[in-house]
């Protein structure tokens, strides 16, 4: 999430309440989702928080390749951003499984 709100200071400022705001809601939102569904009662209910998280998590995704479409971002910071999205979307994925 840190590294989501330090990537959107690159962005233009007419950006603020486009691509900016919607990238930092869809990041806040996965960490949330799961911190959230952690203090639900089951299992049935902490796997549907999971899963509106790798949404999200999905969502950034799609973020971070219109940003680097439009310029806002170089290769090596798309890279560098999108690899973590992957290594947290494969933490969801195990974690998700272990509960199933």
């Amino acid at each position: 999430m840190k590294l989501v709100y330090r990537l959107v200071k690159l962005f233009p400022s007419d950006e603020l309440y486009g691509l900016v705001s919607q990238l930092r809601r869809a990041a806040v939102s996965v960490l949330a989702n799961i911190v959230e569904g952690r203090g639900k009662p089951s299992d049935k209910d902490f796997l549907r928080f999971l899963y509106i998280s790798n949404g999200s998590l999905n969502e950034c995704q799609c973020y971070f390749e219109l940003a680097f479409e439009l310029s806002y971002i170089n290769r090596e910071q798309f890279d560098f951003i999108y690899k973590k999205s992957k290594e947290i979307g494969y933490l969801l994925f195990k974690l998700i499984e272990s509960i199933k």
